[in-house]
């Protein structure tokens, strides 16, 4: 585990950082090894390893398990059990993930003790920025997290994200407010902010687009030195009616106007906020379909991935955050959790052998692999579904790059098309689009197999680069798209379109603006209804008779 260190100490942050990658393998066995002394009482544990706690029986009798495999022990301890079914330390809350498991979140279990492991961690990249980036240091914050809906499980532990769990005692749980309200600030605050960011860049851009339609109203607080009535969280219109719009700032509000009113957006987050240095979000993997506009509105400023990490574990560092997007590559940190890796191969489950489970240490470069991590929390030898490329090394601990997921997402007949080479024959195409002052916002896929030969479906919805213009792609250009998907995609996929003819033509579907929310927004109400543990309901009839409304007055 991470030793305890002063976070603002650059110096002793960045020699943390040289030690434990130096001493990477001696790091993983001592981790290993106090994992398993401490939780070898815990029920799964000793349903394998009958209190030998030896490396060579982990590998040996410990299974390598999905979340499938471990859900009858998340939901025992949901349901009430002791914590030790999987831990020697108390779960204070679980975790949602991002994917799901019968169509519900998945639950990650996380100690108080992990928890400050990961704040640790996410504490020694400060450091970094202030060595790579000159002013980053001087200046203001302006950081968009949002909290979400927390949730319980029948004997009381909480369910929330990792985000929640740190910010929500100190964040509104109204993402509109907390969004309208943290904009407020970053604006009149705008010549002391020296960086942005969110957690992802889908987030970042949603943020944008929420400016884009707020711009206006916000000018309205800034003149008249009053927030908006539909403000009504509390300590929000303390704060800001207190210090930040403590007077009318008409001369501000002019340079926003400005700004905002010009035909394009583009370069909109530098003209805003003139002395940042960077913009701080996730780009990579599946992110990386945001980068082109990320780089339309941000105008040049440094996008910046700075670590890799998920509700099950917190995994690796990028300590080269001047790199372009697509050449990220995260360090694993060794002391977080004891790591292991299964190389992929495409087509590995044709061959009938099964993959090899490796050491951190003995990954090749060049090679795709899986995590396996072991964590302290009570996951043991658990399977993530991240494909990772391995780029090189930092002293002893390898560099991985993010590829993506590596289920199939698309398949007809003989073909098998990857996430990530998706994303890369959809990004070829969005190229397409620019010189038309045309951004893809977002996109899903599907199979459609009603008729013969079935084809592949994408469903894109499409902005403009130019204010107020309304978005009519041209049938020639969205054609020219469907044929550049198809083109760069594998052998066997074009094979089949031209010589088997047992794949039809590739489809692109163009959306109405808001579609993808309005999908996100479907699907929250389907997760919070499968998460009911009990409903009630009137068994009064309300009155209605104008007599008796008045006489309950």
């Amino acid at each position: 585990m991470l030793p305890k260190f002063d976070p603002t100490n650059q110096k002793a942050c960045l020699s943390l950082l040289e030690d434990t990658t130096s001493n990477a393998k001696q790091i993983q066995d001592s981790v290993l090894e106090a994992i398993l002394s401490r939780n070898a009482q815990t029920e799964y544990l000793r349903g394998f390893l009958n209190d030998r706690v030896d490396k060579q029986s982990f590998k040996k009798n410990l299974p390598v398990v999905t979340y499938e495999d471990y859900r009858s022990y998340i939901d025992r301890i949901a349901n009430g059990e002791p914590f030790d079914l999987i831990c020697d330390r108390s779960i204070i809350v679980l975790l949602t993930s991002s994917g799901t498991s019968g169509g519900v979140p998945k639950l990650i279990p996380l100690t108080e003790e992990e928890l400050e492991q990961r704040m640790l961690f996410v504490s020694l990249y400060r450091p970094l920025l202030f060595k790579h980036i000159k002013g980053r240091s001087e200046g203001k914050s302006l950081m968009f997290y949002f909290v979400t809906r927390e949730s319980e499980t029948a004997s009381g532990l909480m369910v929330m994200t990792m985000i929640t769990c740190v910010l929500k005692t100190v964040t509104p749980a109204n993402k509109f407010i907390c969004m309208y309200c943290q904009l407020l600030c970053g604006l009149v605050q705008r010549g002391n902010v020296s960086r942005l960011g969110a957690p992802f860049a889908s987030t970042f851009l949603k943020v944008i687009k929420f400016l884009e339609n707020h711009w206006s109203e916000l000018c309205s607080n800034i003149r008249t030195g009053r927030v908006s009535d539909w403000i009504t969280d509390a300590n929000c219109v303390s704060v800001i009616g207190n210090l930040i719009l403590a007077a009318p700032n008409p001369e501000l509000v002019s340079i926003i106007e400005q700004e905002c009113s010009k035909t394009s957006w583009e370069a909109i987050v530098r003209r805003l906020w003139p002395n940042a240095k960077c913009i701080e979000a996730v780009v990579t993997g599946s992110m990386a379909q945001y980068i082109p506009m990320m780089e339309f509105y941000c105008g040049g400023l440094p996008l910046i991935s700075t670590f890799y990490g998920s509700s099950k574990c917190f995994i690796g560092l990028n300590l080269d955050p001047l790199s372009k997007p697509c050449d990220v590559s995260y360090t694993t940190f060794p002391s977080m959790a004891y790591f292991e890796f299964l190389e992929i191969k495409k087509d590995y489950q044709e061959t009938g052998h099964d993959p090899v489970v490796i050491d951190l240490v003995d990954v090749k470069i060049g090679h795709d692999y899986k995590h396996v991590i072991t964590t302290f929390s009570g996951l043991y030898r658990y399977r993530l579904g991240d494909v990772l490329q391995v780029t090189g090394l930092y002293n002893n601990a390898p560099l991985f790059h993010f590829v993506g997921r590596q289920n199939v997402v698309l398949s007809i007949d003989m073909d098998k098309t990857y996430e990530q080479d998706l994303l890369k024959a959809v990004t070829n195409a969005n190229l397409l689009l620019e010189p038309r002052d045309l951004m893809l916002i977002d996109f899903t896929s599907r199979l459609d197999s009603s008729s013969f030969p079935g084809d592949y479906v994408l469903y894109w919805e499409l902005g403009s680069k130019v204010k107020d213009v309304r978005v009519e792609p041209g049938p020639e250009v969205m054609e020219k798209c469907c044929f550049t998907v198809e083109e760069c995609l594998d052998l066997v996929y074009r094979k089949g379109r031209k010589n088997d003819k047992n794949i039809g033509p590739l489809e692109i579907k163009v959306v109405r603006s808001g579609a993808f929310d309005e999908l996100i927004s479907f699907f929250v109400l389907k997760i919070l209804e499968a998460n009911v543990v009990s409903k009630f309901v009137s068994r009064q009839v309300p009155s209605w008779e104008l007599h008796e409304l008045h006489s309950s007055r």
